[in-house]
């Protein structure tokens, strides 16, 4: 019998992990954050791209994950990343994630060979979906081509729904391309499955399409803005909200995003620590945040 669970909507966020001296992630920062991010009312994809989830192992993972639980935050509300290179990986953080009752998983596909089949991939999905064995399991296909170079083709999701029908809850969209994402919301909705765009850029063209929302990396920085224009789709307004985040999200893009949100968070917390990120990737020169805090300032932006 399938357990009945919320599906998940809205505004999500790739949670920043922030890390001490020692690079060592900082449970405390990590946990004040996301309070914050809940507060604004975002959930919480953590284990993601602009997470640092791959420079992390699967222990700092299930530590973060069962010290996010044991605080307090609200299992319905997390997404983890849960997708790996190595199956085994993948099985393990998706059975911790469902036996503790996280509103769902978010996998990327194995993205280290390039060029695999649809087969391949779909083995993969599958072999993971039967270890796991649980019917809570509600699994959101990560497509993120521009870095994973591994898509997550039509071809494959349809084979999936037809093979796990109510397991493939979803997909989050991180192409880039809206002619992919309309593609999504035009020939998949039906089948009980979620669109969520990967960035606000989109937002409103993924609602206005019946889609359920974004996972987005500036709801990290911008949340109170992104999660208005959710709340706000359908009133007067919702274009001039949506070219607002939109030209937002584009100052952080202008530098190395991971690092330049951790360095916007560092001035705005006046917490230094916070603007480290683990190498290889580097934190943005000072100077440069300077620019960004006086276009951000310019822009009306407000932290979290």
């Amino acid at each position: 019998m399938r357990i009945s669970m919320p599906r998940l909507r809205g505004v999500l966020s790739p949670v920043l992990t922030p890390f001490d001296a020692g690079l060592a992630p900082d449970r405390k920062r990590y946990l004040a954050h996301c309070r914050k991010l809940l507060d604004s009312g975002v959930g919480l994809a953590v284990f993601g791209t602009n997470s640092e989830a791959n420079s992390l192992a699967v222990e700092e993972k299930l530590d973060l994950l069962d010290y996010l639980l044991e605080n307090g935050i609200p299992a319905g509300r997390l997404l983890p990343g849960t997708g790996c290179c190595a199956l085994t990986d993948s099985v393990k953080l998706t059975r911790a994630a469902v036996a503790k009752a996280c509103g769902g998983v978010l996998m990327l596909p194995p993205f280290y060979y390039k060029q695999v089949t649809d087969d391949g991939l779909f083995k993969t999905y599958s072999e993971i979906i039967e270890r796991v064995g649980e019917a809570g399991l509600r699994l959101y296909l990560y497509h993120i081509p521009p870095i994973a170079v591994v898509p997550i083709s039509a071809v494959l999701i349809e084979k999936l729904l037809k093979a796990y029908p109510g397991v493939i809850a979803g997909i989050k969209d991180s192409s880039g391309d809206w002619n992919n994402t309309q593609m999504l919301l035009d020939n998949f909705q039906s089948d009980g499955f979620d669109v969520f765009c990967g960035s606000e850029a989109f937002l409103l063209r993924t609602l206005r399409g019946g889609g359920a929302g974004c996972i987005t990396a500036t709801a990290n920085t911008n949340a109170p803005a992104i999660v208005d224009m959710y709340e706000n789709w359908q009133n007067a307004g919702a274009d001039a909200k949506q070219a607002a985040i939109t030209a937002t999200r584009n100052i952080f893009a202008g530098l190395p995003m991971i690092a330049c949100m951790k360095a916007v968070i560092a001035r705005e917390l006046n917490d230094p620590g916070w603007a480290m990120p683990r190498p290889p990737l580097m934190p943005c020169p000072p100077d440069k945040i300077d620019a960004v805090m006086a276009e951000l300032k310019k822009a009306g932006y407000k932290y979290i």
